[in-house]
């Protein structure tokens, strides 16, 4: 479920990259990248994992499911706030200086 959750985010990102016309401006491709990178990660782990436990690696408990898919969320979210993270402080429309530095 981890590599599914992150497949999807990657997918999801990658789509609204392409989409955007802002996109170097938004840093969507640093989300684009985050995703895929742990998409690979999860990928990895799956592979040494069935390698591991055979043709068990298919029938994973629901608890275990649940599990993955809530550590598939917390790498999803952890990219989310780490790539706002960088957009607060690139600022690429410098909204937050402007807040910043805004007199009255």
């Amino acid at each position: 479920m981890t590599l599914l959750t992150t497949v999807f985010a990657a997918v999801i990102s990658t789509v609204i990259w392409y989409r955007a016309e802002g996109r170097s401006e938004m840093k969507i491709g640093t989300l684009c990248c985050m995703y895929w990178g742990a998409s690979l990660m999860w990928m990895a782990d799956a592979i040494m994992e069935y390698k591991e436990l055979g043709a068990g690696f298919f029938t994973p408990a629901p608890a275990d499911m649940l599990n993955d898919f809530y550590l598939g969320l917390s790498v999803v979210a952890l990219g989310l706030v780490i790539w706002l993270i960088t957009l607060l402080i690139k600022d690429p429309k410098g909204i937050v200086r402007l807040a910043l530095f805004r007199t009255k």
